[in-house]
């Protein structure tokens, strides 16, 4: 509706509408120097709510973050809220933010929004990581929770989380329901955070929850097995985040001594001044590892995601997600079967980019693993929904390094999974033995593993669609081989496309579409126990065609090598890369 609308009456809505003086004076003098290309890029489309959230560059504008957007995004949401959630009034909202540039105006224009309207705010007072949102609106039986954080994106951006009275980030029909309410609700009611600091609606129960996040932690920390007490000494960094605080306290709460810090990056700082992309599974190693200890453990900004690396020998391995989550699972496996109970009623999931090492770990030892779209929001929507079911289900990640532990956050937490890495290190220490040798020796028992994932670069949309036209050829003829393999199964999750050639007679997807084109192969060779997924999607933020590339065997060198042959077929029969003019990273 916007491309039609002549550019000037999109700037004078935005001059008429935004309260805050600044951002309105940064759209005056756009207009008075008439730089019509910047306005075009931030005044021609809207910002896009959706099961994300909302996440952008923080500037004037309608495609952007800024006070405005916030305060429309928290009208159309609490209305949405009030007309589908029982109580809301009375329940409440948990708010929380991180240290970004705006964070704390932007929780206190949201706690405003929400007040406006009389329904209870519970307003975090100061940082807080991620995971006490919806630790607290579980907690707390609130109605719903809003985290302004942008997790690892760089310093210029911000976001706004949503998650719902169940304590899990939303899914369809609500992430649609919401934008439709946004749009319902544009004209500001709320102008500045006054209505917060007096009312009676706003509560301050940090402390309280904050103390319950902790024995939730203790209770984990008393159901992971410990093999006995070791002197290891851990470097830990929060990539200039919130973790800081948090994670101390965890290493408190299991009975260690304290890290070193990266002091560089120990405090929050929303210029990030070490690094332009605060990804701790990239900069945070390298910087942490020059301390001399044998593990390094890191959060992103927000502490929801972890990586970690092990100094064997000399030489530094950084662990991959995949990885992280087979010995996460693998522990978490040993705990439960230690407790004596069922090992039937045992469940965990993971997306269904990631490894296939904890399935084949569930098919030997008996529990059951469940796979799932990307996202924790279908994470924690499938846990909850396996619960239901009669299992437990204390496990769940997905290979971007996101990990949930336990039942009192169904969303990832990367102080719950710092913690358990760190007790999971020290009790293999004082055996003789590392996290590395372990992870063989999971090799070694359920097949090597090992992943390949990458990403073409398209920016023409008709490239794309014809390449996915290719691969599928007509209807569903999908390609029968790649790489010397032969293909067992095909799932197509593309909405218009939803095909399961497991799923005889209606060969209809267990798994929800996507809009956007994602599809997974299974292939096999016929001479060997050789074997690899491939999943390929189009990104819905970024001009790329994605593949997430996974092999295993019984033999490494082969499983290596087959990796290879099947990204080159990929490369040059499925994609025709150099005729598409596709780019590598």
């Amino acid at each position: 509706m916007m491309m039609s609308v002549p550019l000037r009456d999109l700037v004078n809505e935005w001059l008429r509408l935004d309260p805050n003086e600044s951002t309105r004076k940064d759209v005056e003098y756009l207009w008075n120097t008439n730089a019509v290309g910047e306005l075009e890029r931030r005044m021609r489309t809207r910002i896009e709510f959706g099961t994300a959230g909302l996440r952008g560059k923080m500037e004037a504008g309608w495609s952007r973050m800024n006070d405005l957007i916030v305060i429309q995004a928290s009208q159309g949401l609490c209305a949405y809220v009030l007309d589908h959630v029982e109580n809301a009034p009375i329940r409440g909202v948990v708010i929380g933010h991180d240290h970004r540039h705006n964070s704390e105006r932007w929780a206190q224009l949201t706690a405003a929004a929400f007040i406006a309207n009389n329904v209870k705010v519970y307003l975090h007072n100061g940082l807080v990581h991620t995971p006490m949102v919806p630790f607290s609106v579980k907690a707390l039986k609130a109605a719903c929770g809003v985290m302004i954080t942008a997790s690892h994106n760089p310093k210029q951006d911000n976001g706004y989380k949503v998650y719902w009275e169940n304590a899990v980030q939303i899914i369809g029909p609500h992430d649609v329901g919401i934008a439709q309410s946004i749009m319902q609700h544009l004209e500001p009611r709320v102008h500045d955070v006054s209505q917060v600091i007096d009312s009676g609606l706003c509560i301050d129960c940090t402390e309280e929850m904050k103390k319950a996040y902790f024995h939730s932690l203790s209770n984990l920390r008393a159901k992971m097995l410990s093999f006995g007490e070791s002197s290891v000494v851990f470097v830990n960094t929060s990539m200039h985040g919130v973790g800081d605080l948090f994670t101390s306290k965890a290493f408190e709460i299991i009975g260690f001594s304290p890290y070193t810090p990266v002091k560089e990056q120990q405090h929050p700082d929303p210029e990030f001044p070490t690094v332009k992309f605060p990804n701790p599974e990239e900069k945070a190693i390298a910087t942490a590892n020059e301390k001399g200890a044998p593990y390094v453990l890191a959060q992103d900004p927000d502490a929801d995601r972890f990586s970690a690396a092990e100094n064997c020998d000399g030489k530094w391995v950084t662990f991959t997600g995949d990885q992280l989550g087979t010995l996460f699972a693998y522990h978490v496996f040993e705990a439960y079967k230690a407790s004596n109970k069922p090992i039937g009623k045992l469940a965990m999931v993971a997306s269904t980019v990631s490894s296939k090492m904890v399935e084949a770990m569930a098919q030997i030892e008996g529990f059951r693993f469940v796979d799932c779209l990307t996202g924790f929001k279908f994470i924690g929507n499938t846990a909850l929904d396996l619960v239901q079911a009669g299992y437990e289900v204390p496990f769940g990640y997905e290979e971007a390094i996101g990990y949930m532990f336990g039942s009192e956050i169904r969303d990832k937490d990367g102080v719950a999974a710092t913690m358990v890495f760190a007790q999971l290190a020290a009790s293999l220490r004082a055996r003789g033995a590392t996290v590395s040798a372990h992870l063989q020796e999971l090799y070694r028992r359920y097949g090597y593993f090992e992943t390949s994932n990458s990403y073409f670069i398209c920016t023409d949309p008709l490239v794309i669609e014809n390449i996915f036209r290719k691969i599928r050829s007509s209807g569903r003829s999908y390609p029968s081989s790649i790489g010397g393999l032969q293909i067992r199964s095909v799932v197509d999750l593309t909405e218009g496309h939803g095909y399961d050639s497991t799923n005889a007679p209606t060969y209809q997807p267990k798994l929800p579409l996507s809009l956007g084109h994602m599809i997974q192969f299974r292939a096999s060779s016929d001479s060997d126990d050789s074997r690899i997924v491939l999943t390929i999607r189009t990104s819905g933020t970024e001009p790329k065609i994605k593949y997430y590339l996974e092999g295993s065997g019984s033999n490494r060198q082969a499983v290596h090598s087959l990796l290879g042959s099947v990204v080159d077929d990929l490369a040059e029969d499925w994609m025709n890369a150099a005729e598409n003019g596709l780019g590598r990273p």
